[in-house]
């Protein structure tokens, strides 16, 4: 069973980037898709980025589009989210999933795995 760990996350200026990173335990990790969702205080959870298995296809909600970048390093087992120019509506805490479902996925319930989730406070 893959679990995953998402670390990266802070309280920074606007204006600034950080790098999350989502970990993952257990075999197969390259076989499974990833995304990044995140859930901000009072809100609903939302799609931020996803990427393939092979990771080709990444795919942004438009609030981040031109900001944010998903990557993955199969032999590290691991994902990134680099977030730059970070805003304070990006607060929110931020959690990976995985999924072995293809195609573009967007949304939380077609992901099976996900981590705890990181906080990111960015402040003006």
């Amino acid at each position: 069973q893959v679990q995953l760990v998402e670390s990266g996350g802070g309280l920074v200026q606007a204006g600034v980037s950080l790098r999350l990173s989502c970990r993952a335990s257990g075999r197969a990790f390259s076989s499974y898709a990833v995304g990044w969702f995140r859930r901000a205080p009072g809100k609903e959870r939302e799609f931020v980025a996803h990427i393939m298995s092979s990771g080709y296809g990444p795919s942004y909600a438009d609030s981040v589009k031109g900001r944010f970048t998903i990557s993955r390093d199969n032999a590290k087992n691991t994902v990134y989210l680099q977030m730059n120019s970070l805003k304070p509506e990006d607060t929110a805490v931020y959690y990976c999933a995985a999924s072995t479902h293809s195609g573009q996925l967007y949304y939380a319930h077609e992901y099976h795995l996900w981590g705890q989730g990181t906080q990111v406070t960015v402040s003006s």
